[in-house]
């Protein structure tokens, strides 16, 4: 849901980092060198990605597909030596599968277009043929200039827009400068407002779904926001009580345009389009994956890491969050290579539903770590927008357990470091556990925050998760939720570099006799301005 090449051979970067050891008191030197040995000289993840990405593919939360990719990983787990490799489910909502999908223009020539259905659409039941009408809505009050205007056409929701042209580099790395300008600390703010208002934006298109139907279109069409030919296919309605009400397809910017062009000259183009896709209505449970190395000292809690394991549909989900997840359990096996256990157990978890609103992991949170009073009707984004200002928070059973946890969802660009989350007193421990891996390029530990993503809803609830930082490369670019989301943009020697910083990060973290300090327990907090005039407009 969000927004490096190693210098040395992977011999070589074990020796650089090797004279650093010694900051690492309570692992010893020779399990971190054994672990950076084994991840940069023996790593499996490459493979193991391939067979994932390439070999299943893409992961949409609660599909089919989903649950083949989870089959998948419970395997390489187990395999591994990890012991209770499981599923956890909660409500999720529709279970919604992909099977095929066609979109071509037919008049006044033949064209076959880029595109991809939106997520959780209807099918089409064959192939349909209608011309296309203009008509974007982004609200209710859009709806009467469109009454009886719509029947029997494909509707073009979207305002076209004019093609974006950029002059800033399509694929970067970190300059130590970026990555200082993330070293501040932020004021709290109302950090939920543009998921509040993003879940607004998804609710208005349940509603114009149902008002083009009853003007009797056949069918919806939207503008992709992505530029030279990618497409997406996001959707967020999964509520099996509130279903989009008729067929609805995302094409490429570029085909879009060409339409409406067509359109507004008042020569309407016709369009054919055919989506099939089932659903299985009976199935409205998600999955997560958690599996542990136990550690030898039952007091001592545990350790976490883990990315999410869905994605959306137009491609692979390579590094949204295929790659990253891939790393998870690299990570798993590279400690297992050791043959020692750690004081601590280290617990890995893949989440589902990230992008659909985080909601895998707060399933977790909420059977695990603590609970908010939140009305468990809501569905997705709703759900999200809602949850973390709900007070008082309740501490759940293993909420003095978990000791630390680390995702990864940034891509598949190496680790530059870590963001400390505003947690100014876990800044020490945190540069500790990364100081043997300046030499790769990883030793930074910023105080800035990052959102979105599954370590944001233990945060809010005073627990210390963390995100890592990682070179951008092409991620933000063009390649995340994308139809280029392939395992092309995931570069090897990164995805190597960092499954071992995130073993070594995980084994001292589970070694070390200190652990990291956490923040007080939120409370609901006062108005940090209270002479601030509200907008109307959001009320």
């Amino acid at each position: 849901m969000q927004h490096r090449v190693l210098a040395t051979a992977a011999g070589a970067l074990v020796l650089a980092a090797l004279p650093l050891y010694s900051a690492c008191a309570d692992a010893t030197d020779a399990q971190i060198a054994a672990i950076v040995d084994e991840g940069l000289s023996h790593s499996q993840a490459m493979k193991n990605a391939s067979e994932l990405m390439d070999g299943i593919g893409p992961r949409l939360t609660n599909s089919e597909n989903f649950d083949r990719a989870a089959d998948w990983a419970l395997a390489k787990f187990r395999s591994y030596g990890l012991t209770g490799a499981h599923r956890e489910s909660y409500p999720f909502g529709v279970n919604w599968n992909l099977d095929s999908w066609d979109a071509r223009m037919v008049e006044p020539r033949v064209k076959l277009m880029t595109a991809i259905p939106v997520a959780w659409s209807p099918p089409t039941n064959g192939t349909i043929s209608a011309p296309v009408i203009l008509a974007p809505m982004s609200k209710k009050e859009h709806f009467d200039k469109w009454r009886g205007k719509l029947a029997g056409k494909i509707v073009m929701v979207t305002l076209p827009g004019e093609a974006s042209q950029s002059d800033k580099p399509q694929f970067r790395r970190y300059e130590n400068k970026d990555i200082a300008d993330l070293d501040k600390y932020e004021l709290p703010d109302d950090e939920l407002e543009p998921y509040k208002d993003f879940a607004r934006t998804r609710s208005f298109e349940l509603e114009l779904s149902r008002f083009v139907q009853q003007e009797g279109a056949v069918a919806m069409v939207r503008k992709s926001y992505r530029e030279n030919g990618l497409v997406t296919g996001e959707g967020y309605q999964i509520d099996p009580n509130n279903r989009l009400a008729l067929p609805y397809m995302e094409l490429s910017s570029e085909d879009y345009r060409r339409l409406a062009r067509l359109e507004t000259a008042g020569r309407p183009p016709v369009i054919r389009l055919a989506i099939a896709a089932h659903t299985n209505d009976a199935d409205t449970t998600a999955d997560y994956l958690i599996a542990d190395i136990p550690g030898t000292d039952p007091k001592a809690g545990y350790v976490m890491a883990g990315g999410h394991f869905d994605s959306w549909i137009a491609a692979d989900g390579a590094t949204d969050d295929g790659v990253p997840s891939v790393i998870v359990i690299e990570a798993a096996r590279i400690i297992q290579s050791l043959g020692v256990k750690p004081k601590r157990t280290i617990r890995f978890a893949l989440w589902s539903g990230e992008e659909q609103g985080i909601l895998g992991s707060i399933a977790y949170v909420e059977k695990h770590l603590g609970t908010r009073p939140t009305d468990k009707s809501l569905y997705g984004l709703d759900r999200l927008a809602k949850w973390a200002t709900q007070f008082p928070i309740a501490k759940g059973p293993e909420y003095d357990q978990l000791k630390a946890y680390f995702n990864l969802d940034n891509g598949a660009g190496k680790i530059r470091g870590i963001y400390a989350e505003n947690n100014v007193a876990a800044e020490p421990l945190l540069k500790k556990w990364l100081s043997p891996f300046d030499s790769m390029g990883a030793g930074a530990v910023v105080m800035g925050r990052t959102t979105g993503t599954d370590h944001e809803y233990m945060q809010a609830i005073g627990l210390p998760g963390f995100e890592f930082i990682q070179d951008p490369l092409d991620y933000g670019t063009r390649v995340h939720h994308s139809s280029i989301d392939t395992l092309d943009h995931a570069p090897p020697d990164d995805v190597r570099q960092a499954a071992t910083i995130l073993a070594a990060m995980l084994w001292q973290a589970a070694n070390d006799d200190k652990v990291l300090p956490r923040p007080p327990l939120p409370t609901e907090p006062s108005k940090s301005n209270p002479f601030k005039v509200a907008d109307p407009d959001k009320e």
